[in-house]
């Protein structure tokens, strides 16, 4: 039997690293430790979401659907 931690937060990092790149160190981490990573990723800028296409979304304390 496996055991799982929920992680619920915000990662703060430098302003000029990519998404992409921030996943790719992440799942580097889990996988050299070998666990798995189940769920997802949203970028914040400035308390916004940022959509797909690079525009802001939301403020992540809007709870306006």
């Amino acid at each position: 039997m496996q055991k799982e931690f929920e992680i619920q937060g915000c990662i703060s990092v430098d302003r000029d690293l990519s998404l992409d790149e921030f996943w790719e160190i992440f799942i580097e981490f889990v996988e050299t430790n070998h666990w798995y990573f189940g769920g997802g990723i949203n970028e914040i800028i400035d308390g916004y979401y940022i959509k797909s296409d690079g525009t802001k979304g939301n403020h992540v304390l809007d709870n306006s659907k």
